[in-house]
């Protein structure tokens, strides 16, 4: 029970930190590894095993995984938790109505999270690689955690074995004649389970396949365009060599 609370909570908290407005520290770039398999395959084990216990995917079934170079027995041997059946969509054994009764709403859905942020600091991408990387330990607050993409929020860090516990630095500056607390960096309170280096690609990892989730024909689609535009292109040239040759003997 204690699990199912504190996931309830993380989905909520993540629910609210996509709501954030957009002030606060600018958004970090995260890596595009649309077309990286290993790295697509990667953060798919990372969502199923962290995420899916209360975000559901509703719009996204296990088998859909093939296109990321998954076999059908690799995804039942190691991402089929919350189904029996490589067919259906990523549900969560979470009950809809007992999450809505205890915390007010159901966890958000995860299928086009990546798509449901933008703005003058980046994307939804930009928002969620910050975010997941920039939590730090508050003792004010009642999990515990903070976080600077999003203060105050209400998630904890439950990736927190990996990254390890960790406080912002801050230094004093004059900003527009008045003192300002301005953060410089991290300071590393106890080690994770990861390298620095490491969690940030798991990060990395787990952003672009929810990016990838919210539109996996986005690849698919990019290559058709391209071909489309160089048919046209040669298609042009033929059309210009025709309409000359058709016209140089008219007056």
């Amino acid at each position: 029970m204690k699990k199912i609370v504190l996931g309830l909570i993380t989905a909520l908290g993540l629910m609210v930190g996509v709501q954030a407005n957009t002030g606060g520290i600018a958004w970090d770039k995260a890596p595009n590894n649309l077309n990286d398999m290993a790295s697509l395959q990667s953060g798919a084990k990372t969502f199923v095993n962290y995420c899916l216990n209360c975000h559901a995917a509703a719009y996204m079934r296990f088998n859909r995984l093939k296109d990321i170079g998954l076999t059908e027995q690799q995804i039942k041997d190691n991402l089929l938790f919350s189904t029996d059946k490589v067919g259906e969509t990523m549900k969560v054994s979470v009950d809809p109505r007992q999450a809505k009764e205890w915390f007010g709403g159901n966890p958000p859905d995860l299928t086009v999270m990546a798509r449901s942020r933008s703005g003058a600091n980046g994307t939804g991408a930009d928002y969620l690689y910050t975010y997941l990387r920039t939590f730090y330990v508050d003792e004010k607050k009642a999990t515990g955690w903070n976080n600077l993409a999003f203060p105050n929020v209400a998630m904890p860090h439950v990736l927190w074995e990996l990254q390890g516990k960790r406080a912002p630095i801050y230094a004093t500056e004059v900003v527009h004649g008045h003192e300002t607390e301005v953060f410089k960096g991290w300071e590393q309170l106890t080690p994770g389970k990861m390298t620095p280096l490491e969690y940030d690609q798991t990060i990395g990892d787990l952003v672009g396949y929810l990016q990838w989730m919210s539109e996996p024909s986005q690849g698919k689609r990019v290559q058709v365009g391209v071909w489309v535009l160089l048919f046209l292109l040669v298609m042009t040239v033929f059309t210009w060599r025709l309409n000359a040759a058709y016209w140089k003997d008219v007056k």
